[in-house]
């Protein structure tokens, strides 16, 4: 009984969040509906202002159909899975394994920035790694085909993933968090605000490198190439950076041929995949290629 009230209130307690969120009853900093939508805006601006791949059509391919993406993975969902992460926590709290048997350092002493710095950078790294498996292992590469279903590079394509990414990359990044002695630090809003901006600009249609900062912030250009259709031979995929390009620089999975931004998107029969929401989402339990 314990484990279906605590399952109950913690999705009422997120409804209630998401709620709050869109009537502006919650702090401006930790407003992450709205916060989604001026960051959505500002970046198709840039497109709008700045397009790269100038014969890309203003509403691109699928540009609602990322846009629903965009709130089913961060809202919707999110919202239906919190009941199932409460429940997860309530059990490892009953078993007899601290946070600080695990940790390789606490950060709780330190300053701001360097808190904020070290768990970015940490939570990157580890989603970097998540990234590397959705591509090499073949059961997770079904459900990771979803995001690269697109043809056409927009904003709107950061969010568009199947709905078990969120399942996968969670516990990675709570790991992440325990590392450093399970301590989220309480400015952690500005570093998901970064992650989400960085994302876009990732996505978008706008030509931008960051001159010699490409060799740390993963960026247009370089994330264009990890969607490209052909990739280098033997490579199941490149580019796997998230928000940092060092994991790649460094592990040498870099690839950026040109920047003429003119290729090919997707994967190998792509023209068979479902092109609608409800077909995406059951999509890796079915197919077995």
């Amino acid at each position: 009984m314990e484990f279906i009230d605590l399952f109950y209130q913690s999705i009422l307690n997120s409804i209630n969040w998401t709620w709050n969120s869109i009537l502006f009853e919650t702090p401006w900093y930790t407003n992450f509906f709205w916060g989604l939508i001026l960051i959505s805006l500002f970046v198709w601006g840039l497109e709008i202002a700045y397009p790269w791949r100038k014969s890309q059509a203003l509403i691109r391919k699928d540009f609602w159909l990322d846009t629903f993406y965009m709130f089913f993975n961060f809202f919707m969902f999110s919202i239906f899975i919190s009941g199932f992460y409460t429940i997860a926590e309530l059990l490892f709290s009953k078993v007899d394994l601290s946070v600080s048997s695990i940790a390789l350092f606490s950060i709780v002493n330190w300053s701001i920035p360097l808190q904020l710095l070290v768990f970015f950078i940490l939570q990157d790294f580890f989603q970097w790694f998540t990234h590397n498996m959705l591509h090499k292992i073949p059961f997770l590469w079904n459900f990771h085909k979803v995001h690269h279903s697109v043809k056409e590079m927009g904003f709107a394509a950061h969010l568009r993933y199947h709905w078990m990414e969120n399942i996968l990359y969670k516990p990675l990044k709570t790991l992440a968090i325990m590392l450093i002695g399970g301590f989220e630090p309480e400015q952690a809003f500005i570093v998901h605000f970064i992650t989400i901006g960085i994302g876009h600009l990732n996505h978008a249609n706008i030509k931008l490198t960051y001159g010699p900062l490409k060799y740390i912030l993963n960026n247009p250009v370089m994330h264009l190439y990890h969607h490209a259709y052909a990739l280098p031979n033997g490579k199941a995929g490149v580019n796997y950076g998230i928000s940092l390009s060092l994991w790649d620089y460094i592990f040498r999975t870099n690839y950026i041929p040109n920047q003429d931004g003119e290729i090919r998107l997707g994967f190998k029969g792509d023209d068979k995949f479902p092109k609608d929401f409800f077909r995406q989402s059951l999509y890796g339990f079915k197919k077995k290629d």
